[in-house]
């Protein structure tokens, strides 16, 4: 089931990272690690992992900081994040899921949680992509962009990225197809989540599956 799935853990102690990345390696995942916030961000935007697993409290950059920028980022906001935390008060929980968090788990980390929970988040998000890919397949893809256009006054355009967004691709897939960049495609995809009301890629292909699938 997790065969493809990548995860991305970043926590500042190596014996962390250590026993995490033989833990979910002999799970069989693809572990990507980083030390510190910056270089979770670089790796973040650029593997576009699963799900991470974020030390909340590290030098420099943050925990809380780097879930707020991952998720204020349109490439990576859709990325489960899990945070890792021996800080259980209320107020800091609060301030993980107010950051972006969708799960935490306490110091000491235990590796079966952690497998738990992640597996848990990859199910969800896949299913969410089978929704988005399997809605559309019933109708030609011309009439779904065109009902795109009618349904929400969007530009050509930005009805082609959001067909493709309801396709379950990230922008870097859609710059491809299209024939432009990623930052281009998330500018068009501001938009779009404005004319939507909506802030995630996930809610703007729910919403739209919704008002096309209303008037299949």
């Amino acid at each position: 089931m997790n065969h493809a799935a990548v995860v991305l853990i970043v926590d500042d102690l190596p014996e962390n990272l250590s026993m995490l990345h033989d833990a979910l390696d002999e799970a069989g995942y693809k572990v990507l690690v980083a030390t510190n916030g910056e270089s979770a961000l670089a790796r973040a935007r650029q593997a576009l992992p699963d799900v991470i697993l974020l030390d909340a409290v590290m030098p420099g950059i943050d925990g809380f900081e780097v879930a707020r920028r991952l998720k204020a980022d349109f490439s990576t906001q859709h990325i489960p994040i899990v945070f890792m935390t021996g800080l259980t008060e209320t107020e800091h929980v609060l301030a993980a899921f107010e950051a972006g968090s969708s799960d935490y788990v306490t110091k000491p980390v235990r590796p079966p949680e952690v497998l738990a929970r992640i597996a848990a988040h990859l199910r969800t998000a896949r299913q969410l992509q089978e929704a988005a890919r399997n809605a559309p397949d019933a109708m030609d893809d011309a009439t779904l962009a065109a009902r795109l256009t009618a349904a929400f006054t969007l530009t050509p355009r930005e009805a082609e990225v959001l067909f493709w967004v309801v396709k379950g691709k990230t922008s870097k897939d859609i710059g491809d197809i299209l024939g432009t960049s990623p930052r281009t495609v998330n500018k068009h995809l501001e938009h779009i989540y404005e004319k939507l009301g909506v802030e995630t890629r996930t809610a703007a292909a729910n919403v739209a599956m919704a008002r096309i699938g209303g008037q299949a």
